[in-house]
């Protein structure tokens, strides 16, 4: 799994209990992996459909460094199907998992729209 992106837990990303709020961790993946996504079909127009189970193992503090991980599972028609793990950079403790999100490519009246693609591609190489 390639770890993209890295957040600082800051005391306003906090729940009641002084750790990290769910739903906070949650908008940063669904964030990262729409990036991820853009990024991989070349178009801004994509939107999160699906995603399954959120298996929450640990948690993290405020102080503490997140890095959030994404593999690509499977390259659909119009969609990208990616799983997730955050992990929290100062114990190596996972946080969370996702196994299953899919995200789907967009045209410009909000339709899905093929994408063409069939494996992940680096920017570097389409340079």
């Amino acid at each position: 799994m390639r770890f993209h992106t890295r957040k600082w837990v800051k005391p306003e990303d906090l729940n009641p209990n002084g750790t990290l709020f769910g739903g906070k961790l949650l908008a940063w993946i669904d964030e990262e992996l729409a990036l991820y996504t853009i990024i991989q079909l070349e178009n801004t127009r994509v939107v999160t459909k699906y995603m399954s189970e959120i298996d929450f193992k640990s948690s993290a503090r405020q102080g503490d460094i997140v890095e959030i991980g994404i593999d690509v599972v499977k390259f659909g028609n119009t969609s990208l199907i990616l799983k997730c793990a955050v992990r929290n950079m100062m114990t190596r403790e996972i946080i969370i998992t996702i196994d299953k999100t899919t995200m789907v490519n967009l045209d410009e009246e909000g339709k899905p729209k093929a994408h063409g693609k069939t494996q992940i591609e680096f920017v570097k190489d389409r340079l």
